[in-house]
């Protein structure tokens, strides 16, 4: 079996990993956009490009005569990377372009699920460009808004009242530097979490939660990131989750690819990431994401206990519905190592040492190339370390060690898994 995948990140060295855990041989096939040591060492063939060139994925993937793709980044599946494989008889896990809008327009995804009266919404308008109906729906939300590009912005489009945005003229500053659609929301309050599902386009399989904190600094300080790390609870809840929390972000995951079907008459097949928030009015979407997020996708698949390659053809083939699908009843943290001066100014072209990890096998590669016997960091987050054990104390210890064990200009934040995070 020949499988491609798509991306170089830390998500994708976790799915490599699933893919090659599975009971059925296959030979996997990456395009990558560095030479990422965790990924290329688990390869039968690949090749360095950008992640925009989705001619050169397919050419790719037909010179490899892969029978399936899994594609990691966003960027490839709003580029509409599925479309073009499914042209040439390849099929993917992942959504087609026009699904992808779920997570590539924040504005269509919104006025879909309120079509089809998806719950979970905050109070919302779109706009094409800077109005004065804009300034006036701030003026009538006053300090609770958080404006969000209509588009995808590499986690840096979306600006919080309080956080970011401390009155009015800086927000419509935001509005005019994103020169282009926007969506202003009511602000919520209240823990986030995240709920990924496993979907075929009728079958929806949900993962255990998982909490993301994507501030840089120890208690939830500083800029926001791409997420410093991530935690799972051994029950398959989180410390301020009930079942029934649970239980109502699911409905909505599936209520929204009932609707995505609904208004296209297409399957979404792939992976469809809900951000979540537990606020004192229920559990509230904040958005959604159309592929694995990162670092979740290490936590869920270290976690996961059913074989990977058969989930893909149960979300290809339409039949997820038969396929058995579990998750350890264990905890997991994750931690980011980052370059110094990560986010705003880090450091490029330095290298790190994970040659004395007591655990390589929990250690995830992301933005780092293997420079002969060097491996340099190439300036966003470097490297993930994941403790797994019956508790979320001792899987927090764990991956705390595991972090201490890297050696570089690198920091992390030391508070994620604990207890007061």
């Amino acid at each position: 079996m020949k499988i491609m995948l798509l991306g170089s990140g830390a998500r994708e060295h976790a799915i490599a990993r699933a893919i090659k855990r599975s009971s059925h041989p296959s030979q996997l096939y990456c395009y990558v956009s560095s030479h990422n040591p965790g990924i290329l060492s688990l390869c039968q063939n690949y090749q360095v490009g950008s992640m925009q060139d989705i001619k050169a994925m397919l050419n790719f993937a037909v010179e490899s005569k892969v029978d399936f793709a899994v594609i990691g980044p966003e960027l490839a599946l709003s580029l509409g990377i599925v479309d073009l494989l499914a042209k040439n008889h390849i099929a993917a896990v992942g959504p087609s372009q026009q699904l992808a809008q779920i997570e590539s327009s924040k504005g269509l995804a919104r006025e879909l699920l309120s079509r089809y009266s998806v719950a979970g919404a905050p109070l919302y308008k779109r706009f094409k460009q800077a109005c004065a109906e804009a300034e006036a729906f701030l003026n009538e939300l006053q300090h609770n808004y958080v404006i969000k590009a209509d588009g995808l912005m590499g986690g840096k489009g979306v600006k919080i009242a309080g956080e970011q945005l401390f009155d009015h003229k800086q927000a419509l500053a935001f509005i005019e530097q994103i020169n282009g659609p926007f969506v202003i929301e009511q602000k919520l309050k209240g823990p986030e979490f995240s709920l990924l599902s496993f979907s075929d386009g009728e079958h929806c399989v949900h993962m255990p939660p998982v909490q993301d904190h994507k501030r840089a600094f120890v208690g939830d300080k500083g800029p926001n990131t791409g997420g410093m790390g991530t935690y799972s609870d051994a029950n398959h809840l989180l410390p301020f989750l009930s079942k029934q929390d649970i239980l109502e972000a699911q409905a909505i995951n599936q209520s929204a690819i009932l609707a995505m079907y609904q208004e296209w008459n297409k399957p979404y097949k792939g992976i469809l990431y809900g951000g979540f928030m537990k606020t004192e009015q229920g559990i509230k979407l904040i958005e959604y994401n159309a592929r694995f997020g990162d670092p979740e996708a290490i936590n869920l698949l270290a976690l996961l206990d059913s074989d990977f390659i058969e989930i893909c053809y149960g979300i290809i083939d339409g039949s997820l519905d038969k396929v058995p699908i579990k998750f350890l009843a264990k905890a997991s943290v994750c931690k980011y190592l980052v370059p110094n001066g990560y986010p705003e100014h880090p450091i490029k072209g330095q290298a790190i040492d994970v040659s004395k990890l007591d655990k390589p096998d929990q250690l995830y590669f992301a933005a780092v190339d293997q420079q002969e016997d060097k491996l340099i960091m190439t300036g966003s987050r470097a490297v993930a370390v994941l403790g797994i054990a019956d508790s979320l104390f001792e899987a927090e210890a764990q991956a705390e060690n595991l972090a201490n064990q890297v050696q570089g200009p690198v920091f992390h934040r030391s508070d994620i898994g604990k207890a007061h995070c």
